[in-house]
């Protein structure tokens, strides 16, 4: 906006009786996380409302609508090293435009941030989204009726791609092998249909089906059964599969693209995996359990969520990345169910669907399960076979990807899993998290906590010691949580009397590996450099000569070091 248009705009929004849902006047409140709040409220409640844009304003008397000037310069303002601004839209999911204007309006500095409205799915700041009630801001999913009607606005305006009918092509334009294969599919899906079947026609197949509308050709048919030379009527849009395998190092191995039609194409790429059995022994048992790296349904539903969620628009392909331990999917596009756990609990469709006529083109032919139900049954049944869950990875503008672990990661983890099987399947998602060494929410700590299912002080969690009793883990469990400061002061006076003397960093080394797993390196180390200056303070230890060269040594008689104050717990 020029300045001009600046000047009216706010003469206009000043004129408003009171704060709405999608204008928040401020003074001076420049807190990173607030403002990116506010954006998520100011986006959302602008799209409830009807509105292309929200505002925020700088400079504005609370309740009074008085401009009296800002000290705010948020085009100079970080968040560590990082500029505020880019910050801002990094955590901002789906990302959305918004400009800020810095300008005087008479003597007084004022700051206007222009936020572009939501327009596919509710905007989230850091994983929440927030709506305004009143001149409050709240969480969206604390206010259902506002949600529910917020997704009523979305999808009303939100075009399917998948559905829209393509002129150009015809039947002919359709792989004849991909039909047979729907065909087949579709009466696996509908047995009760099983009968009337044999007298559809191609067109009254199809039609039946979903995946074409009154006999003509849509996005939907041609991604799923069109010839492969027929991938030109989909252009500047792009349909196609890669799979890449990686070694240890991930180098790549291997690769090859699957073309038109998906439903072969997927089938296919599942094929190129090498799929192989693993053992693992729990604990009291001298039975190995043998279970392939992947449940076979899980591959198929995740590869398949991935072709029914892409945004074929964004004319990127759908991978697939084997590595010796883990299987990453990556489809291009947002996740509009907004997150993971959101679509766990609600176990329901959404509200918008990026494709849903080629979705629910695909539930007919029995490619994914019922719309919404499919990732709930991943985890469940992940959980079921004791592996580590699926990875979500949402953090990437216009890209998800999901990763699955073909390993055992936590033994203790899995015997867990064995030993309690009442487990609620959000709590066994958290603790997975914890497994991984991942942060977990402040409701997932207090959750785990209350159960006695962790220890530990965030971030450095772990399995309790009821969990590792009750599933006979205890010697991990006293490797992860240490052991006390006591004990390391016998392991340090015990290797002076075998060596007598040593420098320091052959100390650390020979203590490094049997301080808990449960820290990082840096805090082990020091950890590790805080134990041997006690010990110097207390006159167990000395050393002789300055810097790395020193030599450290007991400074007391064997006898009298092992006469420590064994009450001292680290």
């Amino acid at each position: 906006m020029t300045p001009t248009e600046l000047q009216k705009k706010l003469g206009e929004l000043l004129a408003l009786p009171a704060e709405t849902e999608w204008v928040e006047f401020k003074r001076n409140n420049d807190k990173p996380d607030e403002i990116g709040e506010y954006l998520s409220a100011i986006a959302n409640g602008a799209a409830l409302h009807g509105k292309q844009t929200g505002y925020i304003v700088w400079g504005i008397k609370d309740g009074a609508h008085e401009v009296i000037g800002t000290s705010f310069v948020p085009k100079r303002a970080k968040v560590g090293n990082e500029a505020l601004e880019n910050w801002l839209l990094r955590l901002l999911n789906p990302r959305i435009d918004f400009t800020i204007h810095e300008f005087k309006y008479g003597e007084f500095p004022v700051v206007l941030f222009e936020v572009q409205a939501a327009n596919s799915t509710p905007v989230r700041f850091s994983g929440e989204a927030f709506i305004r009630v009143g001149s409050y801001k709240k969480k969206l999913k604390d206010f259902p009726e506002k949600e529910r009607k917020l997704w009523q606005m979305l999808s009303s305006t939100h075009e399917d791609w998948s559905a829209q009918i393509v002129e150009a092509a015809s039947l002919d334009d359709l792989d004849s092998t991909a039909l047979q294969f729907a065909r087949a599919q579709y009466r696996i899906k509908h047995p009760q249909r099983a009968d009337e079947m044999d007298s559809w026609d191609d067109v009254t197949f199809l039609n039946k089906a979903k995946v074409c509308i009154g006999g003509k050709v849509t996005h939907a048919a041609l991604v799923l059964l069109g010839k492969e030379e027929s991938a030109h009527l989909l252009a500047p849009a792009a349909a196609q599969l890669t799979w890449v395998l990686r070694n240890e190092a991930r180098v790549d191995q291997d690769y090859e693209h699957f073309g038109l039609p998906l439903i072969l194409s997927s089938d296919r790429i599942l094929k190129k995996v090498r799929n192989l059995t693993i053992r693992h022994l729990p604990s009291r048992t001298l039975f190995p359990h043998e279970v392939s790296q992947y449940d076979p349904w899980v591959m198929r539903e995740t590869l398949h969520n991935c072709i029914a969620h892409q945004d074929y628009t964004l004319r990127g392909r759908t991978s697939l990345v084997e590595t010796p331990d883990s299987l990453l999917f990556t489809n291009m596009g947002t996740f509009i169910p907004g997150t993971v756990e959101d679509m766990i609990r609600s176990d329901a469709p959404p509200a918008v669907y990026r494709n849903k006529f080629l979705a629910d083109g695909m539930v007919n032919l029995n490619m994914i399960d019922t719309i919404g139900s499919g990732i709930k049954k991943m985890f469940m049944a992940q959980r079921l076979r004791n592996f580590p869950m699926p990875d979500f990875d949402l953090s990437k503008t216009n890209e998800v990807s999901v990763r699955l672990t073909g390993q055992i990661l936590d033994e203790k983890y899995t015997q867990m899993l064995m030993a309690r099987g009442e487990l609620d399947l959000m709590d066994v998602i958290a603790l997975d998290k914890v497994q991984k060494r991942r942060a977990i929410s402040d409701n997932e700590f207090k959750r785990l906590k209350v159960q006695h299912l962790i220890e530990g002080r965030r971030p450095n969690l772990f399995v309790s010691a009821e969990v590792a009793l009750a599933t006979g883990a205890k010697a991990a469990y006293i490797k992860h949580r240490g052991l006390d400061k006591a004990h390391y002061k016998a392991l340090v006076i015990s290797y002076f009397e075998q060596f007598g003397q040593s420098k320091r960093a052959d100390i650390a080394a020979f203590l490094l590996e049997k301080i808990s797993d449960a820290l990082s390196t840096e805090q082990k180390e020091n950890r590790i450099k805080n134990l041997l200056q006690e010990m110097r303070r207390e006159g167990t230890l000395k050393s002789e000569g300055q810097g790395p060269g020193a030599l450290w040594k007991l400074a007391k008689t064997a006898t009298d070091s092992k006469n420590l104050d064994h009450s001292d717990q680290g």
